[in-house]
């Protein structure tokens, strides 16, 4: 394979994945913009954790997107035309919000207009990450090329976490719904120019029948259910993101810029992260990867409990990002060496949906409890039990890893089993 095409492969795939970190509405360039419009709103930290949980709906239902891109092409494709209406959606949702009155009364509009866009993006992740497992697995680089997206991720992260936090402390989430949409403009730019497909209509033929088949043979796959388990645990976090956000603005008395700031050393100690995965994964053992993704895992949490200057701050956000990043690469690998080529979108979508879902019901329970818990224990306390509960849950992973393989050899045997 021509060094030329697996550089346009990175290319590609990394500039999408940029438009998703920066244009996703809960966790891009307009996650703290939004969070702060609530605050301003006088939410609570439950009330906005509830809202971004709204928000987030699409992300719970990834798996249907990964049954339509992959078995209801539009005149026989598969990826680009979904590629094409996802970046449409996430255009329309924008330029909506960017003209509404942002005031309480019209926050159920605003909420149903930014769904648009969080439909967008997260359509457009599945169909992405498909066409990844396609085009990556038979050249075995599908690690290589999630590390170069999650790098473009976290290199948009960089860039949201300053300007979105200077869009906050000056109140501009019109400019940020405004930047949004233009950079669903690249995406469509990007799905219409640069994404090579073939028509393929004979998937019009027992869509549902294969799709039955599939994923019924992934769901008997023991280290699919086994990644999937461990996606809920590790990322059961119930004092992240919407009472962190809450408690080191209004409790610990950051501003909205600081906070932007610790964002973006988190994005920037994740790409380094990502680039050090990328060199040296290949040569560590899997299951000493696993094992010590989990240790870190669980100790880049309970360093949350030592959280109180913006000193503390910024050590806590670099540990996190570097550490975090290494956990989320590893499943990921793993998950895209078991998705079956033919499913990819809708196996892989299966497992992300999870994580993701653990994460929203997580912020709902821990934005709960600690508006429950505060006027009993007080702020500090309060924070801390709910980082520990967030630490125990991540040590639980440590059984799983007793059942992964133990080495990378042995992650290549149950793909054909499953596509065959």
């Amino acid at each position: 394979m021509a060094k030329s095409h697996v550089r346009k492969l990175f290319i590609i795939f990394g500039a999408l994945y940029f438009v998703q970190g920066m244009g996703e509405p809960t966790a891009g360039l307009l996650s703290q913009p939004i969070r702060s419009m609530l605050k301003g709103w006088d939410y609570d930290t439950a009330g906005i954790a509830t809202f971004m949980f709204l928000l987030g709906f699409p992300w719970y239902i990834k798996p249907v997107f990964g049954l339509i891109t992959d078995f209801i092409p539009i005149r026989g494709f598969r990826r680009k035309s979904y590629l094409i209406l996802s970046s449409s959606l996430m255009i329309a949702g924008y330029l909506a919000a960017t003209f509404l009155p942002l005031s309480p009364a019209f926050g159920t509009v605003i909420l149903i207009m930014l769904l648009f866009p969080c439909f967008g993006v997260a359509f457009k992740d599945v169909t992405t990450d498909a066409a990844m497992i396609e085009a990556g697995q038979p050249l075995g680089l599908t690690g290589r090329i999630q590390s170069a997206q999650w790098g473009s991720i976290y290199a948009a992260g960089m860039l949201c976490g300053v300007i979105g936090g200077w869009i906050s402390q000056h109140g501009l989430q019109r400019l940020g719904f405004l930047i949004a949409a233009l950079l669903g403009i690249v995406a469509l730019y990007i799905a219409i120019f640069h994404i090579k497909e073939t028509p393929r209509p004979e998937l019009q033929r027992g869509q549902l029948k294969r799709a039955v088949k599939v994923l019924g043979k992934a769901a008997r796959t023991r280290i699919v259910i086994l990644v999937a388990v461990f996606y809920l645990l590790v990322n059961f976090n119930p004092f992240s993101w919407d009472v962190l956000y809450v408690h080191m603005t209004t409790e610990l008395g950051f501003s909205e810029q600081f906070l932007g700031f610790t964002y973006t050393l988190n994005s920037a100690a994740a790409i380094i992260s990502c680039i050090l995965y990328g060199m040296f994964a290949k040569r560590v053992p899997l299951r000493l990867l696993l094992h010590g993704s989990v240790l870190f895992m669980v100790l880049s949490k309970l360093i949350y409990i030592g959280l109180g200057s913006e000193t503390s701050a910024i050590i806590i956000s670099l540990a996190w990002g570097l550490i975090y990043m290494v956990t989320n690469l590893t499943q990921l690998e793993l998950a895209g060496r078991y998705c079956p080529p033919e499913a990819a979108g809708t196996v892989f979508a299966l497992l992300m949906s999870l994580s993701n879902l653990s994460v929203g019901l997580s912020s709902i329970l821990g934005g709960s409890f600690y508006e429950a818990w505060k006027p009993v224990w007080g702020t500090d306390t309060t924070f801390t039990v709910l980082v520990l509960i967030a630490a125990g849950f991540t040590a639980l992973c440590w059984l799983l890893v007793l059942f992964f393989p133990k080495s990378h050899s042995e992650t290549d045997q149950p793909v054909n089993s499953i596509a065959d």
